[in-house]
């Protein structure tokens, strides 16, 4: 059985490419990974395009590919 972790998942907008945080949405997710709680932004935001930009050990960053939306993902243990 994997052990799972909570992560912390921050959802903002872009400008210029930049989280902009005009707007911001803030989840918690149990997962084994933070690729697997990647895979839960999908059905939050109805699509599967979330592309990695950086993974830093217990933090992630990712981008929605054709929309200006990005993702910051952080263990929170």
């Amino acid at each position: 059985m994997k052990t799972l972790h909570t992560f912390d998942i921050e959802i903002t907008d872009t400008f210029g490419g930049e989280a902009n945080y005009s707007w911001v949405r803030r989840y918690q997710v149990k997962a084994a990974s933070i690729k697997a709680a990647a895979r839960k932004l999908a059905p939050l935001y109805g699509c599967a395009g979330w592309r990695c930009t950086g993974n830093f050990g217990n933090f992630a960053g990712y981008n929605l590919s054709d929309a200006s939306v990005c993702a910051f993902i952080t263990l929170s243990e």
